[in-house]
């Protein structure tokens, strides 16, 4: 199975900063180091191209983006101080999704170490998420079946972050095409919801099993309704109960229970994983849960091929 990662081009944070970015260079020498890909998987994807991002974001937000115009007030609310290395860093994440996507619908699975950025809405980006990553890709894998002569895939997000996928709900709206899923902390951030195709909402200190059954039946209801040619699985780390942004309680097997879960339950169609949120003190400990989800997506795909 290939994943694609760009740790190497980081995005430049104040010491006292508290994104944790070195949990993706972590997580790429884990795998490693775990044997759960070889090196020759790993591939550096391609920067996002503008007119793949103008096909979920406005042109005025890009330009902006690209060419340093963003307020400060705009700034904050991304949570990133703008740098040329930001903005190369953005591209190349939401690249990697769109890498991921496209390889999981000829070879069944791929994963994107970095991504997640389900914040982000059409016209601006907020909580450490600059433009969406996922709904570029989906937006790009479908434009490409219609440039082959294909109909659009139907596609299904699920998103395991801890905090809700607002951005990527609000960008889908009353679209059929596109089914999203956000299984999240009812009380946590984004304050103000959007409201997803089906929003799954915990209540702070939910454990591994209440966890683990509202996923199964809201995955098998997203099947259901939308029988989709392919699924984003947004793999957050947050709602370990080591987070300090997360107000869960799972444990880092739940976490792991939770990944085979998704993966089983969507045997047959395509997925594409990305990492979303993580904000574990312990670092180690992010990469391992992220680590896991690579970890049950490649013997997911390794027992296809055989």
């Amino acid at each position: 199975m290939k994943a694609f990662y760009c740790d190497h081009f980081v995005l430049p944070l104040p010491p006292t900063h508290s994104f944790p970015m070195l949990k993706y260079r972590k997580l790429r020498e884990r795998v490693i180091a775990d044997g759960i890909l070889d090196p020759g998987d790993l591939v550096e994807p391609r920067a996002v191209a503008l007119d793949q991002l103008l096909l979920a974001h406005d042109a005025a937000y890009v330009a902006d983006v690209i060419e340093g115009r963003l307020t400060s007030e705009q700034q904050r609310r991304i949570g990133f101080p703008w740098s040329a290395a930001m903005v190369e860093r953005s591209r190349r994440s939401v690249g990697g999704t769109i890498a991921a996507a496209r390889l999981a619908l000829t070879d069944g699975a791929a994963v994107n170490l970095a991504g997640g950025t389900h914040h982000a809405f059409r016209d601006h980006g907020a909580g450490y998420c600059v433009f969406n990553d996922v709904a570029v890709a989906a937006r790009v894998v479908q434009r490409d079946a219609v440039a082959s002569g294909s109909t659009p895939p139907r596609i299904a997000v699920i998103d395991c972050d801890v905090h809700q996928g607002d951005g990527t709900a609000a960008i889908f709206q009353g679209d059929p095409s596109v089914f999203t899923v956000s299984l999240h902390g009812e009380k946590n951030f984004p304050f103000k919801k959007e409201t997803s195709d089906l929003d799954i909402m915990l209540p702070d200190g939910a454990r591994d099993d209440e966890y683990l059954g509202q996923l199964a039946a809201g995955v098998e209801e997203a099947l259901r309704r939308q029988r989709p040619d392919l699924v984003f699985y947004l793999a957050g780390a947050d709602p370990y109960e080591g987070d300090r942004l997360g107000r869960l309680k799972l444990t880092v097997e739940g976490l792991r229970a939770r990944d085979r879960l998704v993966i089983e339950r969507c045997e047959g169609i395509p997925i594409a994983a990305c990492m979303g949120g993580g904000y574990c003190p312990d670092i180690d400990t992010i990469a391992e849960i992220h680590a896991n989800t690579v970890r049950e997506l490649s013997r997911a795909a390794a027992a296809v091929r055989s």
